[in-house]
């Protein structure tokens, strides 16, 4: 059954545009009230929700929106404020709720946003319960009887738990003192928790995009906008620079000389840590976007590895099928699931941070057995992308640069989920033949579409 809201990070779009609007807020808050009451709760007490948000000016709008289609429905409510998507589902699960809800379009503009679900054990809601939420967006609004309506209640702590629960996950024998960290909060949702996590664990922090005014979340800040963060480390001449999406699910770090870290390189440093303590359970999941050097470099490793498709919900599902702990993608979403129930760009970096300190390395030394294969994306503007993978010279093209690469790269076909795009993704050893490559199957795709 395919979904016709819910994608793969909840519902999320443009604001004031359908399904962005406080009426389908409305209606989704009391739809998602209703399946929930059903779920188990403890006899006699109503079901109870928290609901986080990012500093986005249009989430005090479906806050109340949303809050109040919960309460119509029979469900009290917690109001967490600005406050991270890892933490939301850190305090649905510690409070034993029936689920949080997050406010939030993570790495996209404010000019975007979103809600999206977690379940009482802190992971993104079953797709049976998302299919039944949308089934109830159908049914018209029937408030219960006053006596039966749900309550809200401000959670004032709300940042000071979520600070503690990250602090925990680092070694409680180890600190940071003496290195000194840049970190970008991108003007979102970390904004107040990022800093004290680093200072608390002694490390002497600088921070940058903390002066969130509705508007500015993500822009030149953040994870997708490194640059400033680059010129504080060297500026500040730091150790290292720790950069944070909008939601706080994403992490990208920078070294003392201003060079970028992505997720493949974070992530192998700590699958590689936690191979060198004896404590990788399983392998690695990475995804269709994961560099092959990353892949390499877990062959000669050991460590078993698998891709996944494109998104943290499909490493979640991977990870969990084979009981195994780590997993992430390039864009900089890190899993460890021994740490989190969800991917958390905090207790990503303190798990970068400790293998640093175990191993008094700097990133660029402790990273430098993996050299990333140059990559190259091209976005060609197409109609029915899907169905054009399957175009018999399309295919033609694809095994000719195969056999061109001879097995020292790899090619990618990936249709976008939201624009009319076919993404042809080419990879390898040798970047000029990668880049030929790939414009040559892109000008096959352009002909084929024409």
């Amino acid at each position: 059954m395919s979904r016709k809201y819910f994608g793969t990070d909840g519902v999320r779009g443009r604001v004031g545009e359908f399904p962005i609007t406080p009426h389908f807020v409305l209606n989704l808050g009391y739809a998602a009230g209703k399946v929930l009451a059903h779920l188990e709760h403890t006899p006699g007490e109503r079901p109870a929700v928290l609901i986080g948000k990012d500093t986005r000016i249009s989430g005090y709008m479906l806050e109340s929106a949303l809050q109040a289609g919960l309460i119509a429905a029979g469900v009290d409510v917690y109001l967490a404020g600005p406050i991270p998507t890892p933490a939301v589902a850190y305090l649905t699960r510690t409070l034993r709720l029936q689920a949080g809800i997050v406010i939030s379009a993570s790495h996209n503009p404010f000019e975007d946003n979103g809600i999206k679900f977690f379940s009482a054990t802190g992971s993104k809601l079953p797709d049976s319960i998302e299919h039944e939420i949308e089934a109830r967006l159908e049914d018209a609004i029937k408030i219960e009887s006053s006596n039966h309506l749900g309550k809200a209640k401000r959670l004032d702590d709300a940042a000071g738990r979520y600070i503690e629960f990250c602090k925990s996950t680092f070694p409680s024998a180890m600190n940071l003192r003496g290195m000194k960290i840049v970190v970008d909060c991108a003007h979102g949702a970390t904004y107040h928790i990022a800093s004290h996590v680093l200072h608390e664990l002694g490390a002497e922090v600088v921070a940058i995009g903390i002066k969130p005014d509705g508007k500015n979340i993500n822009d030149g800040y953040g994870a997708t906008s490194p640059a400033n963060l680059q010129q504080a480390v060297v500026e500040h001449q730091a150790d290292v620079g720790v950069a944070l999406d909008g939601d706080g699910d994403r992490l990208i770090m920078v070294d003392g000389s201003g060079k970028l870290y992505d997720g493949d390189q974070l992530l192998y440093i700590i699958a590689k840590q936690r191979q060198a303590q004896g404590r990788l359970s399983g392998g690695v999941v990475g995804t269709l976007m994961t560099n092959l050097a990353f892949e390499h470099a877990m062959q000669r490793m050991g460590i078993p590895f698998l891709r996944a498709n494109v998104g943290d919900r499909y490493v979640m599902e991977l990870l969990q099928a084979n009981g195994w702990q780590i997993g992430g993608e390039n864009s900089g979403h890190i899993i460890c699931l021994d740490k989190h129930s969800t991917g958390d760009g905090i207790v990503s970096a303190l798990e970068v941070l400790h293998a640093l300190r175990i191993n008094k390395m700097s990133l660029a030394q402790i990273s430098e057995d993996l050299q990333l294969y140059p990559q190259v994306l091209i976005n060609v503007r197409v109609q029915g992308a899907g169905k054009l993978k399957d175009n018999a010279q399309i295919k033609a093209a694809v095994l000719d640069a195969e056999r061109t690469l001879n097995g020292r790269g790899r090619v990618l076909l990936r249709p976008s989920g939201t624009e009319p795009l076919l993404r042809v993704m080419v990879e390898g050893e040798d970047g000029v033949l990668v880049r030929k490559c790939a414009e040559q199957i892109a000008d096959v795709v352009k002909a084929v579409a024409a």
